[in-house]
């Protein structure tokens, strides 16, 4: 088991007394499993001491702002990936096929893009397997670190860190990011209803071929520049 995906899959998910008690035990695992860059340990170890010293009620209204009623920062991957609806939904059933054949066994309420669960997922597989199918959503995971960096958000922490671990695939190019565009105001319910509301994804034996190779497989559309990512010798 790799304890740093777990800690990173932890600190991404909806705050809690659990989550506020354990958050002094995640440093250690990180110090003593050593995979993480030391560059990327303040910005981390900061989220942790915040996660650990706040109140409560604080963290949840930022976590719920920031990632259930922003879309551009949502937490499932194939929200930041341009597709047919179709596809998509075979995107799902084939990743939590491959969950499955792996042990782990999500809730009937959970989607399998859900990156907590994808990075609970990459704990349990060896490593060098967990980081090339790590890297497979470098691009998705830097367009998001890009935007909540402009939010000062310090969720960016996490981002920072996947990104030093998973080397760019060689295809990574060929991802395609839905661009960040305009975010519905987070307390504005109509308008969130609004900007989510779209076609029903298709889960059943009719839904469209493809997009069946495993993740890379799964993300990849298009080939344009991610938005909110600098090209190289760009300036930011």
């Amino acid at each position: 088991m790799t304890a740093t995906f777990k800690v990173l899959s932890a600190l991404l998910s909806y705050p809690d007394d659990a989550l506020m008690s354990a958050a002094p035990a995640f440093r250690r695992a990180l110090d003593e499993e050593s995979l993480l860059p030391p560059e990327t340990r303040p910005l981390l170890d900061a989220l942790v001491e915040e996660i650990a010293a706040s109140d409560l009620y604080d963290l949840q209204e930022r976590y719920v702002e920031l990632f259930d009623r922003t879309r551009s920062l949502s937490l499932h991957l194939f929200e930041h990936v341009h597709g047919e609806s179709r596809d998509r939904g075979q995107a799902m059933i084939d990743l939590k096929s491959l969950y499955e054949q792996n042990g782990l066994h999500l809730s009937s309420s959970e989607l399998p893009d859900y990156l907590p669960a994808f990075l609970e997922f990459l704990s349990v597989r060896p490593l060098p397997e967990a980081l090339q199918t790590l890297s497979q959503t470098t691009h998705i995971l830097t367009a998001l670190a890009e935007r909540l960096h402009k939010r000062g958000a310090p969720y960016e922490a996490v981002f920072r860190a996947l990104e030093a671990i998973a080397e760019p695939a060689e295809d990574a190019a060929s991802v395609e990011i839905v661009p960040e565009g305009y975010d519905a105001d987070p307390n504005d319910f109509a308008a969130l209803d609004a900007q989510w509301e779209e076609e029903a994804v298709s889960f059943g034996p009719d839904a469209a071929p493809g997009c069946k190779d495993r993740l890379v497989a799964q993300i990849r559309a298009g080939r344009r520049p991610v938005a909110d990512v600098p090209t190289k010798g760009e300036a930011p």
